[in-house]
């Protein structure tokens, strides 16, 4: 590779990944969400980074939750958060005529067990083809959960 090849490449900026400050996944504290950061991957081609929704370790009716119960239904979860949306994502025009399904920062819903599922420290992060979106939501807590 020629030198001037070398420094327009490495001129290209990565986009910031954004993580929410609800409570998603298992992770605890700020501090641990900050660190995540650095360790999440970047979506390729087509592909969107998605962080499972996770429901609350004490039901309405005061039962807490074991934890083998919530790591199994964050597994089966069928709602996500978007972090990031690979560079190709929703560019083919024949097939989303009218635009992008979601956008980062979005609550979306996806098949039960759609996508790559990407064990990081405090959880685990899914990545799903573009096309894997079924919905758009508000607000997960308004989904029943099971598994």
């Amino acid at each position: 590779m020629k030198p001037a090849e070398q420094s327009s490449i490495s001129q290209v900026k990565k986009p910031q990944l954004e993580i929410p400050k609800t409570k998603l996944v298992g992770l605890k504290k700020e501090k641990e969400v900050t660190n995540q950061k650095a360790k999440l991957p970047q979506p390729t081609g087509w592909r969107i980074l998605i962080l499972p929704f996770k429901m609350k370790e004490k039901t309405k009716g005061g039962i807490i939750m074991g934890q083998d119960t919530l790591e199994k239904q964050q597994v089966a979860s069928q709602c996500g958060n978007v972090l990031a949306v690979g560079p190709h994502a929703y560019q083919d025009k024949e097939r989303f005529p009218k635009g992008p399904w979601c956008e980062v920062g979005d609550w979306i819903m996806f098949a039960r067990y759609a996508g790559s599922r990407i064990k990081i420290e405090g959880g685990e992060v899914r990545l799903l083809n573009d096309d894997e979106v079924l919905a758009t939501i508000e607000n997960p807590e308004d989904i029943l959960h099971e598994y």
